[in-house]
């Protein structure tokens, strides 16, 4: 079943990687369009070739429209994405400079412990994105350029925060069961190294 859930995780993050991708050549684009278009519009062009600015000007040569609406709503899917792996392979930030000096025990509570909390609060998170998603759909809300349905982006969002939410109780569950039958079933790291 771990196997499963951590290809579930790596292709969530690949997703998320790739929509990360898009963002960063859709910020490019938007940059270099709007540097160009500056330069056309400016003194040096309009003197020097105005036929030549005004027919890149006519093509549309310009920041990309609507690209901040695009990175935020990309974003919010990209840090849902990442999260599924980084739950599996134990690759959140910990300061265990305390834990560090205490009973394997205790750290394995605490473990079980957090692991039941991160898998409520991803729960209670992949709850209010759903909420949040059948608010948006039925108030029929765009985004203010591109006029796209706001709730795309909570659509996208809850995707991956339903996957986070079940790796989680995953995690969570195993960690458990750990407790009860005394037995190793996950690593104690799961791989990462802070």
């Amino acid at each position: 079943m771990y196997s499963a859930f951590l290809r579930l995780s790596q292709l969530m993050a690949w997703l998320g990687g790739a929509m990360l991708a898009l963002l960063i050549l859709l910020v490019c684009a938007s940059v270099v369009g709007r540097e160009i278009n500056s330069i056309l519009h400016g003194d040096l062009a309009t003197t020097l070739a105005p036929g030549f600015a005004t027919w890149l000007l006519d093509l549309g040569v310009g920041p990309v429209n609507g690209d901040f609406e695009l990175v935020e709503a990309g974003i919010a899917f990209s840090i849902f994405a990442f999260l599924p792996l980084c739950q599996i392979t134990g690759g959140h930030a910990s300061v265990d400079v305390f834990t560090n000096y205490l009973p394997d025990g205790i750290n394995r509570a605490l473990r079980v412990v957090t692991d039941l909390v991160f898998a409520a609060v991803m729960v209670l998170l992949a709850w209010q994105l759903w909420l949040g998603l059948l608010s948006k759909k039925s108030s029929g809300q765009t985004t203010f350029l591109l006029e796209m349905p706001v709730w795309w982006a909570y659509a996208l969002s809850l995707v991956g925060a339903v996957v986070a939410a079940g790796v989680a109780c995953y995690i969570a569950s195993v960690r458990v069961r750990e407790t009860l039958t005394g037995t190793a079933i996950l690593p104690d790291d799961l791989g990462a190294e802070h």
